[in-house]
């Protein structure tokens, strides 16, 4: 049988498709595109906002007409949430945010007897980790290895812990197993990644704290690159600084989720920190990894949120002086505390916003850049785009040189000036290249 997949969402969600493929390829079936003519179609879904929602549900919609005989099977976040939606909308097969073998048996069955099928459980009661293949069928270059999966700490606006359940880990072994078969398999990147990954170990024996799982997965691979996924401003500590920028592998980009530079927002959010404790963790981390990138996520708009709270915020993120940053309107998620507050903002003032904060980003991310400039860094090549072979620096900046035959070699370029999404340079000790288009 041929299955293409179609995803929306987080890293974790594109671990977790990758995974399904891997599945159903050892299972001797064909993997084919989503836009083409399958067997099998499988969708794997996002909630994490009411707008989410929506485009999940479009995704159907337009499947479904296009193949009224296949099977269609969706999971994730949404199917988990809402699944009377899917319903509604004719899906064969129903999965939730676990179980992914078993929703692949379920597939396959319905493929037999054309039977509708669901498999939903109570996600605040898992306890167990869900082990599942890592890496991609794709060009080998960067892995996404998930250590972690669910989030206790149900912030306001979020309906991801309810989605996901309660914090389950992966057990070091396990996560260091899998990394080495990564290695052996020819990637050169390996991005630790879950729903919260600095929550990893509390429901492990002993409670183990993220820093002993990392020293673990950079000691096994050493001649890999390790870069870490979205991380809690908390866990940035003189001891996490102290052990993490002992090694020498770890990528030094830290992506960590602000949501506001207000404290009455985050406040109203139910964030855990407020921006004293924030901005000890940027200085901390700049201190330890000097010219380290800092990335975050902001939240413009949220309900009540001034004017002047807005102004707040924007000051902060200079202050914090971010090498970039994603910016999102606050999108009302049904059965968060959030909805239900008063205060809520049109879109015209949401837009507004956003586009100030963006406007502000990107002026950030353009003085990042221009810093690098004259700098050596050494990009991890993954592919051609419009004559440049392009990769990312261990900062995760884009790079572009002009040569060849360049995919997954870690090679030393010279900045020479920012250009489209990032940087241009040459291949240190190699000739001078054109350098045109180059802002």
């Amino acid at each position: 049988m041929k299955f293409g997949f179609y995803t929306l969402g987080c890293k974790v969600n594109q671990y977790e498709t990758q995974a399904m493929e891997q599945l159903l390829v050892a299972r001797g079936h064909m993997l084919g595109d989503f836009t083409g003519e399958c067997d099998g179609y499988i969708i794997n879904t996002c909630s994490v906002t009411a707008m989410a929602d929506k485009k999940n549900r479009a995704v159907v919609r337009r499947c479904r007409r296009a193949h009224p005989e296949a099977i269609l099977g969706v999971c994730g976040c949404h199917t988990q949430h809402d699944p009377q939606a899917l319903r509604l909308l004719g899906v064969d097969v129903i999965g939730g945010s676990a179980g992914r073998e078993a929703f692949l048996d379920a597939m396959e069955a319905a493929m037999v007897d054309h039977c509708h099928r669901e498999l939903l459980d109570d996600a605040l009661r898992r306890r167990d980790f869900e082990i599942l293949p890592a890496g991609g069928l794709a060009e080998r270059t960067r892995a996404m290895l998930k250590v972690q999966d669910g989030c206790c700490n149900f912030c306001t606006y979020c309906i991801i812990p309810y989605t996901r359940g309660p914090v389950r880990s992966a057990p070091v072994e396990l996560a260091v197993a899998q990394t080495v078969e990564l290695a052996a398999k020819g990637f050169r990147e390996i991005v630790v990644t879950g729903i919260e990954i600095s929550s990893w170990g509390v429901d492990l024996p002993g409670k183990p704290a993220l820093p002993t799982l990392v020293e673990a997965i950079c000691q096994a691979v050493p001649a890999l690159r390790v870069r870490l996924g979205s991380l809690e401003p908390r866990i940035v500590t003189e001891d996490f600084c102290r052990r993490l920028s002992a090694l020498p592998n770890l990528c030094p980009q830290f992506h960590l989720s602000l949501q506001s530079g207000s404290d009455t927002v985050l406040k109203r959010m139910g964030r855990k920190y407020d921006t004293a404790r924030y901005y000890d963790s940027v200085t901390q981390l700049r201190q330890a990894f000097v010219g380290c990138a800092i990335t975050t996520d902001v939240i413009v708009a949220f309900p009540g949120e001034t004017e002047e709270m807005f102004q707040e915020s924007l000051a902060f993120c200079r202050r914090c002086g971010f090498s970039a940053m994603h910016v999102f309107p606050y999108s009302r998620r049904p059965g968060t505390p959030a909805d239900k507050l008063p205060q809520q903002h049109s879109n015209a003032v949401k837009e507004a916003r956003s586009q100030t904060a963006i406007a502000m980003a990107k002026e950030l991310e353009r003085t990042y850049l221009q810093n690098l400039v004259g700098t050596v860094q050494q990009v991890l090549f993954e592919q051609m785009q419009e004559g440049y072979f392009t990769g990312h620096a261990p900062n995760y900046v884009r790079v572009y040189v002009l040569a060849q035959a360049l995919h997954n070699q870690v090679r030393p370029v010279r900045i020479t000036g920012l250009f489209r999404d990032g940087l241009v340079g040459v291949l240190e000790n190699s000739a001078l290249q054109d350098e045109t288009n180059v802002l």
